[in-house]
């Protein structure tokens, strides 16, 4: 089953949510505010597809963190992830072993279809 993770009052996850309404595909959502991941689940996606694309550093959070003046190790910033994770750029679909992070409907489009969940 695909998985959409965000926040419910984001644009772009709204955006995200009525696509993949209009193509019939079936999903999971997990608003993170409600459903928090796991530190484990946010170190498995940082291997997956790693902590630069996974953090959003051009949000409100991560400025008024004042993150982009500290030297984080990788460990540092999974924990500040843990305790924001409206820090996490979206929206992120994970289908199995698979994610995909980031409003892209042609990413959306060939994701779905290399995994099956749309016809090519």
């Amino acid at each position: 089953m695909l998985h959409l993770v965000g926040i419910k009052n984001c644009d772009k996850i709204r955006k995200t949510r009525a696509w993949l309404e209009d193509h019939a595909v079936e999903y999971v959502f997990i608003d993170v505010k409600k459903e928090p991941l796991t530190r484990h689940e946010l170190e498995e996606l940082s291997v997956k597809v790693g902590l630069d694309v996974l953090v959003n550093k051009k949000g409100m959070m991560w400025r008024k963190l004042g993150l982009a003046e500290q030297n984080l190790s990788d460990e540092e910033l999974i924990t500040v992830l843990e305790q924001h994770q409206n820090m996490m750029k979206r929206p992120v679909l994970l289908y199995e072993e698979a994610v995909l992070v980031g409003y892209d409907e042609q990413a959306f489009e060939l994701f779905l279809k290399d995994h099956g969940i749309l016809e090519a």
